[in-house]
This record gives C-alpha cells, sequence and structure tokens, in this order.
C-alpha cells in the first residue's frame, strides 16, 4: 500500500494536490486528525487492494496535537504501512496575496497578529516536518496545470504514457461533430468507397474499404503527416499532465473513410505505447 502525507504551508496548494493525487486513484482525506492516522492506516491494511493508494492531509490546522505527528507515522512502520510525506510551500508573499484574493482566514490568524506573523509561525512551526519530507513542491511560480505535472512526474513517472487515454472516433458529418472532441480531422477529401458499388454496404473495418482508402498517394501522404503529428503532440499532452485526449475522424455518413482512418490511427497510437481505444459512432447508422 502506498501510503502519503500532505502537509506544508496553508494557502500554498495543498487541497489542489489533493485533488490531482485524487485523480491518480489515491484515496485522499483532508485534514485528517492526527490521532485517528494509525486506526485508519490499520482499516486501509485490512481493506487490501481496496485501499492501494492513500493520501492524508495534515496540517498547522491540528496544531493541538502536532506534536504526536512524528510518533504517529513512527508507529506507522511497526504496522508495516512504508508511507512518504509530500510538502508543499510557498513564498510568503505569494501567500499572502493568495489569502488577499480568496479574503479567507489563515489558520493562525489572532487579533493583533498579522497575516504575514501568521505565516511566519507556521513555517516555524512546520519546520520538523519539512525537514522529514520525501518531496517538497514550491508552488510560487506554478499554474495549476504546472503543479499537476510536477506532482505527475513525481508519482506517476513512466506509467504516465499509459494513464494518458486516446480515444480516436470516427463519425459522419451530416450526423454532427462529437461534441467532445479535441482535435477534428475531415477526410472527406479521400477517395470514397461509397461510389463503389461492391464496397458501398461493407464498412471501414472490412479489409476491402481499406485497402481502396489506402491505396490513394494522398491518403498514404496524409496518414504519414497525422502519425507525426500525434508522436509530437502526445507527449506534450502527457507532460502538460492531460488525462485524455478524444480526437475524432470525420467523412460523409461516418461509414467508410473516418473509420478506416481511425482504425489504423489508433493502431499506430497504441504502437507508441498510448491507451487507445477506437469508436466508430456513426457506422451503424
Amino acid at each position: 500500500m502506498e501510503f502519503l502525507i500532505i502537509s506544508g504551508l496553508s494557502g500554498a496548494g495543498k487541497s489542489h494536490t489533493a485533488d490531482v493525487l485524487e485523480d491518480l486513484d489515491y484515496y485522499c482525506v483532508d485534514n485528517m486528525p492526527i490521532a485517528l492516522i494509525t486506526k485508519f492506516a490499520q482499516l486501509c491494511l485490512v481493506a487490501g487492494e481496496q485501499y492501494e493508494k492513500v493520501a492524508l492531509v495534515t496540517d498547522i490546522r491540528e496544531r493541538a496535537n502536532f506534536d504526536e505527528l512524528f510518533k504517529v507515522l513512527d508507529g506507522l512502520w511497526d504496522l508495516g504501512c512504508d508511507y512518504r510525506i509530500l510538502f508543499v510551500e510557498a513564498n510568503p508573499a505569494n501567500i499572502v496575496k493568495r489569502y488577499k484574493e480568496t479574503r479567507r482566514r489563515h489558520p493562525l490568524a489572532a487579533p493583533g497578529v498579522s497575516i504575514e506573523d501568521a505565516i511566519a509561525s507556521e513555517i516555524r512551526l512546520l519546520a520538523p516536518v519539512r525537514e522529514r519530507a520525501d518531496y517538497i513542491i514550491n508552488t510560487s511560480d506554478l499554474t495549476i496545470g504546472m503543479l499537476q505535472s510536477e506532482i505527475y512526474r513525481l508519482f506517476v513517472g513512466e506509467d504516465a504514457k499509459r494513464r494518458f487515454v486516446v480515444n480516436v472516433m470516427s463519425f459522419g458529418f451530416k450526423h454532427g461533430i462529437p461534441i467532445e472532441s479535441d482535435l477534428v480531422f475531415d477526410v472527406r477529401f479521400l477517395p470514397n468507397p461509397f461510389y463503389v458499388s461492391e464496397l458501398r454496404d461493407l464498412s471501414g473495418l472490412d479489409e476491402a474499404v481499406s485497402n481502396f482508402v489506402f491505396q490513394s498517394d494522398v491518403s498514404a501522404e496524409f496518414m504519414k503527416k497525422l502519425e507525426d503529428m500525434m508522436k509530437f503532440l502526445l507527449p506534450l499532452y502527457v507532460e502538460e499532465g492531460k488525462m485524455s485526449l478524444s480526437i475524432a475522424i470525420g467523412c460523409t455518413g461516418g461509414h467508410h473513410r473516418s473509420v478506416a482512418i481511425a482504425k489504423a490511427l489508433t493502431d499506430y497510437i497504441d504502437s507508441l505505447g498510448y491507451a487507445a481505444q477506437n469508436i466508430n459512432r456513426d457506422i451503424q447508422k
């Protein structure tokens, strides 16, 4: 079981961090009372595969019991629970700016205590946690997308490629463009099997139709350019932290050309090591 403790400065982005980890199949609990961590870990270990990856957010909101944190965490080793600590921080000036923008109250705020002093106190109190952290992320200059990419780099690594799902959908323009499309390609310029009587009632999944489409030099050149584009774009989408991509290939009715191209593109993307799915939306219409 992966057991991750998320801690860090208020306003640094711990909640966004937990949201990203949740998308990576972590079971996330925000503001977990320190006194309950051991019991929760025991329940997760008993449950087995149901809780393979767990992330708990604990921070200065639990300041009354914070001195017990390391004692509790050290006890996890006795349970056979291998934990790691992720510390999320930001420069004080950035945190002040974020609090002013959101108009939220800092956990250490009190009458006569400025936001700057509250942040300084929090940094001091959390210094021992930071020292024991396995990972430290400074979000001062990170957008949400950049934070997501950094979390992917730390906790997904090479597996990010297989987690990135590419849906390749064929469709017919006369039935409308799929609203979920990220990229749309119009292949109505390719040779049309509809006008060949022996191919009309077949689909782009049939070898005869596919051979007809790809015997054209234009089809071969288009496919090569499309493959080159995918080889260039897909790693960039993964690096950005995108979880999925929908590619729509359209012809007139969605039976022949788009189906053949979509199938070939799906096979190519799969050969690159990505999780590719082929969907033929209008093939039965």
